[in-house]
């Protein structure tokens, strides 16, 4: 039974400035209208197309001055050699040579004028890519496990769905006028590494009495109401998948009681209130028969994200994950990597965590390979810090950021490398510059969020939360911010301690978030603030 009453089109019109401009004028029609958007100054351009260029994927740059920053979609993160090429001449004609990596296995680019824009668009076209739907309450782009169709120890391969699912959701108009942005990701691998507890859908693919399908858990998000997605309850088939996605949205699209608000549009609201079963059946009804039960979502064998050497699938042929220093990577990276990687015939495959993997790499040439990626400036012997940590764009690009993030993230890495060298490889750092979430603070090992604090006289100051305690997998939780309002230039011994502690007294085994568990706020702020680090703190 719904848990709330409807409400009229109108009303949603009245109280939802969003659903109005699209109501008024639905944004991929300004696809028609560039000359006028390129014609008129920045400073006279309604806010509301502003708003609208978002289904186009591009959202004004810090500062508002007329740039924005372009979000290319690139399904599971899969991106043949000429795709990359082309995002790098983009970068270097248009963006000033930069680029970075997304936990949504987006590349985004900065500094794009509007007027430029419609010959990017068609650039990317021809190498099969798009923008569009990068931003805007649409189908986000589809994530998955990068390494998917050539991974050994893959259930079975889903590419063909991605890209059938992608085909079908992206620039789809019946889809792109949906209450918020709505998040997908589908992967049969071992590890869950494209972390399905967080998106509003996540096909997790199984094998059931020699069937190839998946689990279906639905309402994961993070933002300022952090949710894990949570078990359907189903078992579908690979032929249901389909039906099933487009059933779970249109049951959501069709509703008008979360179009009200913004803050409470997403998918996790609605599961929220009418709870998985009473969902479930909701989807069946649309779909107009009835899902098989599964009373468990499967659970990951281990954790990998794909980094290093691997044996393909395929004989003779190799892939190796690279570390991406911050997520980042000029134009002129991009476009050798992307002249090396087509001298074999291999693609590039983006990772959640903001790296990049080269596969179909012909054994005989994977020293070669690795030297030249490294000479590039991605050596494969980077600290595995380097890989595991991620931030959000956040300050100076974002206009959401109220703190440095990158840069502040570069400040941890370099001194906790220093200080602990190769044991802090594989330590999960998410840094964000505000509550949005875009590097998923709440599921790190240490999570960091941007907010303001005050100095001893008032005056505002950086600083940020520590969350503690969150994680994917078998352990995921939703972190827990132990360390409020920190200020910025206290983070790094906060952190060093933090880890130092951990190393002193971890048992047999046992990771820092499971250290962090069964350590109480008031040892683990203790330890943080330096009153009490190793095994004094426990007494």
């Amino acid at each position: 039974m719904p848990r709330k009453e409807p409400q009229s089109w109108e009303m949603v019109l009245k109280r939802n400035s969003v659903e109005r401009l699209k109501h008024e004028l639905f944004p991929t029609e300004l696809a028609g209208q560039w000359n006028r958007l390129a014609e008129t100054s920045y400073e006279k351009l309604p806010e509301e197309d502003i708003v609208r260029l978002q289904w186009f994927g591009m959202y004004h740059d810090k500062p508002k001055i007329g740039t924005f920053m372009m979000r290319v979609k690139i399904p599971s993160g899969i991106l043949s050699a000429d795709g990359l090429r082309a995002i790098g001449e983009i970068s270097e004609t248009y963006g000033r040579d930069q680029g970075e990596l997304t936990t949504r296995q987006n590349f985004q680019l900065h500094y794009i004028t509007l007027d430029k824009f419609p010959e990017i668009l068609e650039r990317l076209k021809r190498v099969g890519l798009t923008t569009m739907g990068g931003c805007g309450d649409v189908v986000r782009n589809i994530t998955g496990c990068p390494v998917a169709g050539v991974d050994h120890d893959e259930l079975f391969d889903v590419t063909p769905l991605i890209a059938e699912a992608a085909g079908f959701f992206y620039g789809n108009r019946e889809y792109s006028d949906l209450p918020r942005k709505h998040k997908i990701t589908i992967a049969a691998c071992r590890y869950h590494c494209n972390a399905p507890e967080i998106n509003c859908v996540a096909l997790i693919g199984m094998v059931r009495d020699g069937r190839e399908g998946f689990a279906v858990r639905v309402g994961g998000g993070q933002s300022s109401t952090p949710r894990l997605a949570r078990h359907l309850g189903v078992f579908i088939t690979r032929e249901q998948a389909m039906p099933v996605m487009r059933a779970i949205i249109d049951v959501w699209k069709g509703t008008t009681e979360y179009r009200i608000s913004r803050v409470k549009a997403r998918l996790k609201f609605m599961i929220d209130d009418y709870g998985p079963a009473e969902f479930r059946k909701l989807v069946e009804a649309r779909l107009g028969y009835a899902l098989e039960d599964l009373a468990e979502t499967p659970l990951p064998d281990d954790e990998s994200d794909h980094m290093g050497i691997s044996a393909q699938k395929q004989d003779g042929r190799h892939y190796a994950g690279f570390p991406v220093y911050l997520g980042l990577m000029s134009g002129r990276q991009m476009r050798a990597i992307a002249d090396l990687v087509g001298s074999f015939g291999g693609d590039i495959r983006l990772t959640r965590r903001q790296n990049f993997i080269i596969t179909g790499i012909p054994t005989a040439q994977l020293d070669d390979v690795i030297a030249k990626v490294g000479e590039i400036g991605f050596p494969l012997s980077a600290n595995g810090l380097y890989a595991s940590s991620i931030g959000c764009i956040g300050d100076p690009h974002c206009n959401y950021a109220v703190t440095p993030t990158k840069t502040k993230l570069a400040t941890i890495i370099e001194r906790l490398v220093a200080e602990f060298g190769e044991q802090v490889g594989g330590l999960k750092l998410n840094l964000d510059g505000c509550p949005h979430a875009c590097a998923q603070h709440w599921t790190g090992d240490i999570g960091l969020q941007g907010t303001t604090g005050r100095g001893p006289n008032g005056e505002p100051l950086e600083a940020f939360d520590i969350i503690l305690r969150g994680g994917l997998g078998r352990d995921a939780a939703i972190g827990k911010p132990v360390l409020r309002r920190v200020p910025s230039a206290m983070v790094e011994d906060q952190v060093t301690r933090l880890f130092g502690a951990y190393l002193e007294r971890r048992q047999a085994g046992e990771s820092f978030t499971r250290f962090c568990v069964r350590t109480s706020d008031a040892e683990l702020t203790s330890i943080a603030n330096g009153n009490a680090i190793g095994a004094d703190a426990a007494a």
